[in-house]
């Protein structure tokens, strides 16, 4: 029996899906392969088993692991902070690595590696503490909101995105239609980082696609996104059941071709393993094929896509998480 341990919860704003994400690994992990613990971080950051029993010594029972599954969202899990505890404990854990997590969890600096790699993405404006604009050579200059509303119309054009560089699941993201939207928008998205992340709003399809792999990378067909609500925000996922999705894309079979062969670009040019879900727009009107965000640790709850677009190529999610493990062990 290989020894797996699961790790869900953790301290971000994304607890609850990894909760739900971790549960649903355990009760599709193989039971007849593996001897499964569950390690819960509590939103404080207690690490617990399953019954709520504070565990004293993590590093010592890690070091007891054939392998670790972390299934956690956002800061304090999917950033490398995680990953590195586990590195040291040289354990074989399912995922990216440090520097592969901690990049493509700040938005800011991932479109900075996807711009060396020439791969297509949004148009943006990079600010620091809500005033201060960081400009094409890292240069800060000190803005008040009217010279930061004029930048943003000079430069990207209203109704834009305003993001928490560091945050999943689209907490803390808003759509700011005019200078008052955008001010407002900056006060919500600086109660999750303190670097913010300014997008021009791209109309048109969202589609997402998984990717698996170490050096050999696969990549599924692409799915895509009828959100309820205007844009797909955290309610629009996990709480609004109108929200659908659509698998394969209504896409062309060359466009679907396009979009993996940019997600295992991109996930290579991040320097990915393991796992990831690489989400674009097909914009409306060119078709161009733009990059949103690449997610190092996508959801697995019994709606994500992650699992759904592997099913859908013939892969189990039992299979899946057996495949994901045997990378790690590879690894």
């Amino acid at each position: 029996m290989i020894k797996v341990a699961v790790i869900y919860g953790g301290m971000s704003t994304e607890h609850d899906v990894s909760m739900i994400s971790g549960k649903n690994v355990i009760d599709n992990l193989d039971k007849t392969k593996y001897d499964i613990y569950s390690l819960i971080i509590t939103k404080e950051g207690k690490w617990t088993d399953k019954r709520e029993r504070e565990i004293k010594d993590v590093f010592k029972l890690l070091k007891e692991m054939d392998v670790v599954f972390p299934v956690l969202h956002g800061l304090y899990g999917e950033d490398g902070t995680v990953q590195g505890m586990l590195e040291l404990a040289k354990v074989p854990y399912v995922g990216c690595n440090v520097l592969s997590s901690s990049m493509c969890m700040d938005k800011a600096y991932t479109k900075v590696i996807l711009e060396k790699a020439k791969i297509p993405q949004a148009n943006y404006i990079y600010l620091k503490d809500g005033n201060t604009y960081i400009d094409e050579n890292f240069d800060e200059i000190k803005m008040a909101n009217d010279e930061i509303i004029n930048l943003i119309e000079q430069k990207l054009k209203f109704p834009v995105f305003v993001k928490p560089s560091n945050s999943g699941s689209s907490v803390g993201v808003s759509k700011a239609k005019d200078g008052e939207e955008l001010i407002r928008a900056l006060t919500e998205a600086l109660n999750y980082d303190r670097k913010i992340l300014i997008e021009e709003a791209i109309v048109g399809k969202e589609v997402e696609c998984a990717v698996l792999g170490n050096d050999d990378v696969k990549a599924t067909t692409v799915g895509q996104i009828l959100p309820a609500e205007e844009f797909y925000s955290y309610s629009a996922k996990y709480q609004n059941q109108e929200s659908k999705v659509v698998i394969p894309a209504d896409l062309s079979q060359d466009k679907i071709d396009e979009i993996k062969r940019l997600a295992v670009k991109a996930f290579k040019a991040t320097n990915g393993s393991g796992l990831a879900r690489v989400d674009f727009f097909v914009q409306e009107g060119t078709d161009n094929v733009i990059l949103n965000e690449i997610n190092t640790m996508p959801g697995f709850t019994e709606i994500s896509m992650y699992p759904k677009l592997w099913e859908t190529e013939g892969l189990t999610y039992s299979g899946l998480l057996d495949e994901l493990i045997n990378l790690a062990i590879k690894k």
